[in-house]
């Protein structure tokens, strides 16, 4: 089984207003602890991006 590879599009910006990158929507956290966590949290986490990205809106990205 391939790796959940990283949802990182090179647009980094962290908006603390937001606790998310507006790239790709992942928590400093998550960002931080990527290649740590299980391909199960991945997913998870994977599962939840286009929620945030609705939430925040389009034109983070």
């Amino acid at each position: 089984m391939d790796k959940i590879s990283s949802p990182c599009i090179k647009n980094c910006n962290y908006d603390p207003s937001y606790r998310y990158c507006t790239g790709c929507f992942r928590s400093g956290e998550e960002i931080t602890n990527w290649i740590y966590f299980s391909e199960e949290t991945r997913k998870k986490i994977m599962k939840s991006l286009p929620q945030r990205r609705k939430i925040l809106g389009d034109n983070y990205s």
